[in-house]
C-alpha cells in the first residue's frame, strides 16, 4: 500500500498546553554598549530583501516602529551572525482579526538559510487567548518545541524577546558537530530552556540537518495570511564567541 503523502497537520501538537503567566511591567532598556543596533526607530539600513538581497528592506517605518509589508516580502540582516545575544520587541495590532494561526502572525529566523521560510523559527503570533497547536504558539520553536509558558501580552501592548542563540556547528563532511542551541526569555518569562534544536524548521515533515551552513542573517517573515501586520522596535544584537 502507498505511503500517505505528509500534511502540515502531522506535526502538529496540542498538549500540555503551557500555563498563562502575567508577565511583569515593561520597561524599556538602552542596549549594551557593545551592542549592534539593528533597528533604532529611524531606518532599515540593517536590512535587506531577503528574496533579493541587493534590494532594500520595503516595511514601513513611522514614529519609530517599523511594520510587516506583505507584498514587500520577508527582511532579512545585512549582517551575518554566528552566536549572538538578541532583543526584539514586536506588538500585534489592537485590531487584530482572525484566529489560530492567522492572527498576527510572523516569524523571527534566528538563522535565514535563503529565500522564503528556510531557517530556524522562534514563532511571533498573538497567544494572548488564541488557540492553536502549541508548538506554533508564540515562544515555540516553531514544530519543535512547545513554550515553557504563555506569557504574552494582549493585543496592542508591546512584547519582548531576549535570546542568547549558539549556532550550529558542522563537520567538514557536513555532519553535525553541535547542533544550534536556544534560550529564550519571553517578556522576562523563561519560555526555550538551552534547548537543542534538530534543524531548520519545517512546515511539513520532521526537521532535520540537512544543509551545511555557516554565519547567517536574521530574517523577519511578512506572513501571508490576512490578518493585520504586526510591528517592531528596538532590535539590538550582540554577537559572541563559538562555542
Amino acid at each position: 500500500m502507498a505511503q500517505e503523502k505528509a500534511k502540515p497537520e502531522d506535526t502538529e501538537v496540542y498538549t500540555p498546553v503551557p500555563p498563562k503567566v502575567t508577565p511583569g511591567k515593561f520597561e524599556y532598556k538602552e542596549p549594551p554598549s557593545d551592542a549592534l543596533i539593528l533597528f533604532d526607530g529611524k531606518n532599515l539600513d540593517e536590512w535587506v530583501s531577503t528574496e533579493d538581497r541587493n534590494q532594500p528592506a520595503k516595511w514601513k517605518v513611522d514614529h519609530g516602529v517599523m511594520t510587516v509589508n506583505k507584498t514587500g516580502g520577508n527582511i532579512e540582516t545585512k549582517r551575518t551572525f554566528g552566536s549572538y545575544q538578541l532583543h526584539i520587541e514586536w506588538r500585534v495590532p489592537q485590531n487584530i482579526t482572525g484566529q489560530g494561526q492567522a492572527r498576527g502572525n510572523s516569524g523571527l529566523f534566528l538563522a535565514s538559510l535563503g529565500k522564503g521560510d528556510a531557517g530556524y523559527e522562534l514563532q511571533i503570533l498573538d497567544s494572548y487567548e488564541n488557540q492553536t497547536y502549541v508548538n506554533g504558539m508564540a515562544g515555540s520553536i516553531y514544530k519543535q518545541f512547545i513554550p515553557l509558558a504563555n506569557p504574552s501580552r494582549k493585543a496592542g501592548e508591546w512584547n519582548v524577546y531576549d535570546v542568547a542563540w549558539k549556532a550550529p556547528v558542522f563537520n567538514e563532511d557536513g555532519s553535525v558537530k553541535s547542533p544550534a542551541m536556544v534560550t529564550v526569555y519571553f517578556n522576562g518569562v523563561l519560555v526555550q530552556d538551552n534547548v537543542s534544536l534538530f534543524g531548520p524548521t519545517q512546515y511539513i515533515g520532521k526537521p532535520s540537518y540537512s544543509i551545511k551552513h555557516g554565519d547567517s542573517p536574521i530574517k523577519l517573515q511578512a506572513h501571508g495570511d490576512k490578518s493585520e501586520p504586526i510591528s517592531f522596535r528596538n532590535i539590538w544584537v550582540r554577537p559572541l564567541p563559538a562555542w
